[in-house]
């Protein structure tokens, strides 16, 4: 596409977005009055991390939501739709490293970036509402939130293992391990334990859980499912094993507990994990075995917690010379360290049962430990473990017996007589873990804890938040074998705001998903200095109406935002338990059928693309491409055809000749009667439609749509009731309305070219007239033997016997019929008949 293609017949593409752009800035047209004269909605987007300008993603979930955020500007509702930026974060951390400047300097300069490329690309924010994450005026009521947190028991501190280079003497986030290795110097990783800050959001499983079922008619469906597996409810049983105390280990009666879903199987389990890395294999370790875990408690370090769990991983472990006894038959089972059992899952320990489990079938095949089966395999059964359904054996001692029974009877059974011999209880168990917040970094927002020799932990008072970053840049950011804060001896050494005396300051800052778990909130009054936000204002606006963006947000942030909202209401600060109504999760932008990157060759610069078709033609491909949900590839979408488009809906604004105000239930001169009655019901059908497309999320049919009014316009103009009638008007008008959803310049231009002022998208959403929605004559299908021989047009009251009758006599179905004996004619009257011969 040229230049010159751009400006065809006077429609120049840059010279309109420049005009526009102009007139917007003036009018501000979308600024949220918040005065409570029209009902509220509140159109959120996933707000963007400032990495430099906008990119194909952007471009696809910004165009998607503002087909939304339009539509109810148009339906008259008063729209929140407000922008900020996700700004603290590691790559601009880096990014200082390599450029000696202080990480703001990069990050600012690219949210300015952005934000005139979101101007550029008209998306209808409210502009006063625009918030930084990396404001301190913004991480003050973060800090401010994490000290109520703490004050409720869900902000605590423990030691963890975390990513470490032994090399530069740092702790690297999971995204700086690079197949083990870091990447900054290539150095092998390892593991080190750290004390570090969680929020404890398993105190709020059970209710993540609960409360999705209000969701389910709103949300995607992957997405619940998502959560509810990362959440991993299981009901089961823990169960007390005693360690030996023969072995001499001092350990004397000392119970080890252990979650099972399957306690049914206890008969079974002839050995005892613990994880390797957890600190009960550490106590366990018998003083002959100290060596050998030590060198294998290294190995384990090395490997991520995805590499552990992984099945094709062949199975190591060490003997910690123990035993355990199993509470249903007395046996001493043999302890084990390995690394297929995760510390902080459960109790960091298991029952090994192989011959239900494969996992412990091949450990126990690896080392020659015994395998004793508890549920019978079906008949010609040639597996390995069996973990199916199917009637318990090798389950009995002389107060119980499971033999016989089903999987779910067993577990009652064998459940009663735990409880009752004081060995176990009934438990629930969660995969979720509590929040690891804690990061290592500089940017970020900073703990607002003192650690004082005398007082402990001591928060920073009220009054003294923000807890603001030291101004550091360049190489003192570089790894020193501390964090950089810890490192920044003015700013960490500070006085005990209890005693006095001298302390430090903690020199973690928080993972950026708490920063992203309640911004929402905060743009309903970015400006209020007396809380985190005004209460009022969140009462007025929340829940959000709508929330836009990618679903590999799925799980991590909406789970957060979700535990930030619960604990939230519990502290009586909003009224709500979710905070998004309904969720809508764009695909991803591809080319050439794979991920843009550099390496392939196939990326697609956002700017050239905007450059050479304007921004109107980028945002109807993207609304055009598909369903919102699917991914779309870049190489099988035509912008050029898509600014043909709208050169052709352009010309039509200039072709009414009929003055503004014309009602279309008025001629043109003198002459009685309503305009063009066929167009208009082609205008009253397609609004009528495009309202419960945009509904349904249908925003791609939409554009379908409103290219079959502009064409049946064009018809009329040229063929039909000419320029001049009524119903042109009206259509154009429409056309104009429908495209302010998706291609906001052009339709400004039309609406302007139609003789009125600015702005088309607050000028309303026009009336449907609901005897334009009657139709004369309905197509009739009719059928023989499955096969379409015929389309008759019929009157929509048609009766049975005369469209039965009508399709008998159609030319095309009696040759169709000859020769053949009708066995039945079923009618679905006015639309379908079909014949079955035989």
């Amino acid at each position: 596409m040229t230049e010159q293609e751009t400006r065809t017949a006077g429609y120049d593409v840059a010279a309109v977005q420049e005009k526009w752009r102009r007139v917007w800035d003036e009018l501000n047209p979308f600024q949220a009055a918040d005065d409570g004269s029209r009902e509220r909605r509140y159109a959120l987007t996933m707000f963007p991390y400032p990495s430099g300008d906008l990119h194909m993603g952007h471009a696809e979930v910004m165009a998607l939501h503002d087909v939304i955020a339009r539509y109810w500007w148009q339906r008259g509702y008063d729209v929140l739709n407000p922008i900020g930026w996700d700004s603290f974060g590691l790559p601009a951390e880096n990014a200082a490293i390599r450029r000696d400047e202080n990480p703001a300097t990069y990050t600012y300069a690219n949210i300015e970036t952005q934000a005139e490329s979101f101007r550029c690309y008209a998306v209808s924010f409210d502009w006063s509402r625009r918030l930084h994450t990396s404001d301190p005026e913004y991480y003050r009521w973060t800090q401010w939130l994490f000290l109520r947190f703490r004050e409720r028991g869900l902000a605590y501190r423990r030691f963890s293992p975390v990513n470490w280079c032994p090399n530069d003497q740092t702790v690297l986030a999971n995204e700086q391990v690079v197949q083990g290795m870091c990447e900054r110097c290539g150095a092998e990783v390892t593991k080190r334990e750290l004390s570090q800050w969680y929020f404890k959001v398993t105190d709020y499983a059970q209710r993540l859980l609960d409360d999705m079922g209000a969701l389910e008619s709103t949300w995607p469906e992957r997405v619940l499912a998502m959560q509810r597996n990362w959440i991993g409810r299981s009901e089961g049983a823990h169960v007390d094993f005693v360690v030996d105390a023969s072995t001499g280990s001092g350990q004397g009666t000392r119970k080890v507990t252990v979650f099972t879903t399957r306690p049914d199987t206890l008969f079974g389990a002839t050995f005892f994990v613990v994880a390797a890395d957890a600190r009960l294999a550490d106590e366990l370790c018998a003083p002959e075995q100290r060596a050998a875990f030590d060198a294998y408690l290294a190995e384990v370090r090395k490997a991520s917690d995805i590499d552990r769990l992984s099945t094709e991983r062949p199975k190591t472990g060490v003997f910690l010379g123990r035993y355990v006894t199993n509470p249903v038959n007395g046996e001493r089972i043999p302890v084990w360290a390995a690394d297929y059992v995760l510390a902080d899952y459960g109790t960091g320990a298991i029952m090994a049962v192989p011959g239900q489990d494969q996992r412990d079938w091949d450990f126990a095949e690896r080392f020659d430990l015994p395998i004793v089966r508890t549920v019978r395999p079906p008949e010609g059964w040639e597996g390995k473990a069996y973990v199916g359904e199917g009637p318990a054996v090798n389950s009995a001692n002389d107060a119980v017996s499971l033999d016989g029974l089903d999987v779910d009877e067993a577990k009652r059974v064998i459940m009663d007589y735990l409880e009752r011999q004081g060995t176990g209880t009934r438990a629930v168990n969660f995969r979720l873990r509590d929040w690891l917040l804690s990061r290592q970094r500089y940017w970020g927002c900073p703990i607002p804890i003192v650690h004082c020799p005398g007082c402990g932990e001591v928060p920073v008072p009220d009054d003294q938040l923000p807890v603001e970053l030291p101004d550091l840049r360049g190489a003192d950011l570089k790894p020193k074998g501390t964090s950089p804060l810890a490192a920044a001896e003015e700013w960490v050494n500070v006085a005990c705001p209890s005693c006095g005396g001298p302390a430090k300051r903690d020199s973690d800052t928080m993972d950026t998903f708490v920063d992203s778990s309640w911004y929402f909130l905060r743009y309903c009054s970015p400006d209020y200095e007396d809380g985190p936000f005004d209460e009022e204002r969140v009462r007025d606006w929340m829940p959000a109406e709508q929330y836009v963006g990618g679903v590999e947000h799925a799980i991590l942030h909406l789970l957060y935002s979700r535990f930030f909202t619960k604990v939230l209401h519990d502290m009586g600060m909003v009224d709500f338990v979710e905070p998004f109504t309904a969720l809508l999760n764009q695909g991803q932008v591809i080319n050439q059928g794979k991920g843009m990157s550099k390496s392939l060759g196939n990326g697609v610069d956002l700017g050239e693309m905007i450059d050479r078709y304007g921004v109107d033609a980028i945002r109807l491909t993207m609304v055009f491409a598909g369903p919102p949900e699917d991914d779309i590839d870049w190489a099988d979408l035509s912008p050029g055809g898509a600014l043909r488009f709208l050169q052709r809906a352009w010309r039509l604004s200039g072709d009414v000749t009929s003055p503004p105000g014309t009602s279309p239930g008025a001629s043109e001169g003198a002459r009685e009667g309503a305009g063009d009655v066929a167009l208009r019901k082609v205008t009253h059908k397609t609004l009528h439609e495009v309202e419960q497309l945009i509904e349904s999320h249908r925003f791609n049919v939409v554009v379908a749509r409103t290219m079959e009014l502009v064409n049946a316009t064009r018809k009329a103009v040229d063929t039909g009731c000419g320029p001049g009638d009524p119903a042109v008007r009206e259509a154009a008008e429409t056309v104009a309305i429908l495209l302010s959803l998706v291609a906001p310049y052009l339709a400004e231009e039309m609406w302007a070219r139609l003789g009125h002022e600015p702005t088309v998208a607050r000028v309303g959403w026009p009336a449907v007239d609901p005897t334009l929605l009657v139709e004369d004559s309905v197509t009739a299908v009719v059928q023989v033997q499955g096969k379409l021989r015929a389309k008759l047009q019929v009157g929509p009251d048609v009766s049975e016997a005369d469209l039965q009758a009508a399709a008998m006599a159609d030319p095309h179905v009696q040759r169709a019929l000859a020769g053949s004996t009708v066995r039945r004619v079923i009618v679905r009257a006015p639309k379908l008949v079909n014949i079955v011969t035989g």
